[in-house]
């Protein structure tokens, strides 16, 4: 196991800078998740750290020895990629005993360690099978095991589970999680997926245009963005976003009425987040903010009902219990109570607290 460090790190091609002089501490046995769009330096970031992309400029450091120039090999690290890159003419067990083919480890201990990564994500007794005779989520066990038998002091993955549909994604996620609970090692994973990040993460670094925007753990990344950016990217459904003005302590907002909070001191053009499940329809009293709208859509999913609801001309989604389900065109009330207001400014985009 190791700390990874990334100190001012940079990547150009040519003029053009794809990673902006970024720094970072991974501890060790940690598990973070990078996140960001696609084009946000997230991947070139993990391949920096892999050695596939040479660094432009800064520091990598694992296990506080400088790696800049040290090949993929000699840094001990692991990659499980978003294809599997497993070989086809292989049995698993060949696939995962892989990566010990050079090794100096006697044929005896190489199966030995086969054997115990294969029982480890349970493939035991998929061992002599080849990988066309195996499920999506199987082949990504072998892609992990393969990466898990070198004993690596890190594991690197990049968008791992992107290729599988919704239900294995969960259950991947799960027993990634489970994998890394168990070997306590450093993990850097890279995902577009926010779900991913949030269920997934000790601690998520959020990436835009090569540039770090912040670095917390899920919670904190939820509950307290610095940013609009953030803010609409953690968390699903996507924050709801206001137009509004604070000005001499009181705030407007076009559709809404503001009661009862307590708000920074700004003077000026706001943005106003809700979390769609802190804006809810019905009653619409107490303090916070309330309005009414037009029902645009609306997206029952058993437990709750996601409201789509025209305020003004803002579209805004709400919710609403499971078995209420408005109907298109009619008019309904929404409420977000105290502490569910964010409050950014409009020009900067930066937070200025909670409402």
């Amino acid at each position: 196991m190791a700390k990874i460090e990334l100190q001012g790190l940079v990547k150009a091609y040519g003029n053009t800078r794809a990673v902006h002089g970024i720094d970072l501490t991974i501890e060790d046995g940690e598990f973070v998740v990078f996140v960001g769009p696609s084009g946000c330096g997230k991947s070139t970031t993990l391949r920096m750290i892999a050695g596939l992309e040479d660094i432009s400029g800064g520091k990598l450091l694992i296990g506080d020895e400088v790696v800049n120039q040290r090949e993929p090999k000699q840094r001990n690290i692991a990659m499980v990629f978003q294809n599997y890159a497993i070989y086809p003419h292989m049995t698993v067990g060949q696939n995962i005993g892989f990566g010990l083919y050079t090794s100096k480890l006697s044929k005896d201990e190489k199966q030995k360690r086969i054997e115990e990564t294969g029982k480890i994500l349970g493939l035991e007794k998929l061992l002599d099978r080849r990988p066309a005779a195996l499920s999506g989520g199987q082949r990504q066990r072998v892609a992990i095991g393969r990466a898990m038998v070198r004993d690596p002091v890190a594991f690197l993955f990049d968008e791992p589970l992107s290729n599988l549909d919704a239900q294995l994604r969960s259950q991947m996620r799960m027993e990634i999680k489970s994998l890394h609970r168990r070997l306590g090692t450093t993990i850097v994973y890279v995902t577009h997926d926010q779900v991913e990040a949030m269920t997934m993460a000790d601690k998520i670094v959020v990436m835009r245009d090569g540039n770090i925007l912040q670095v917390g753990t899920p919670t904190d990344l939820y509950e307290n963005p610095v940013d609009v950016f953030t803010a609409r990217f953690i968390g699903s459904p996507s924050m709801n976003m206001m137009e509004g003005n604070l000005a001499n302590g009181a705030l407007s907002v076009h559709g809404l009425t503001a009661s009862g909070l307590t708000l920074p001191v700004h003077d000026g053009k706001v943005l106003v987040g809700v979390r769609p499940h802190d804006f809810v329809v019905g009653d619409a009293s107490g303090a916070g903010v309330s309005g009414s709208g037009v029902v645009e859509a609306v997206e029952p999913l058993g437990a709750e009902t996601l409201v789509h609801v025209l305020i003004g001309k803002t579209l805004v989604t709400a919710t609403a219990p499971g078995r209420v389900v408005p109907v298109i065109g009619s008019t309904v009330s929404v409420h977000a109570g105290i502490g569910a207001l964010y409050l950014f400014d409009a020009a900067s985009e930066k937070a200025l607290g909670r409402a």
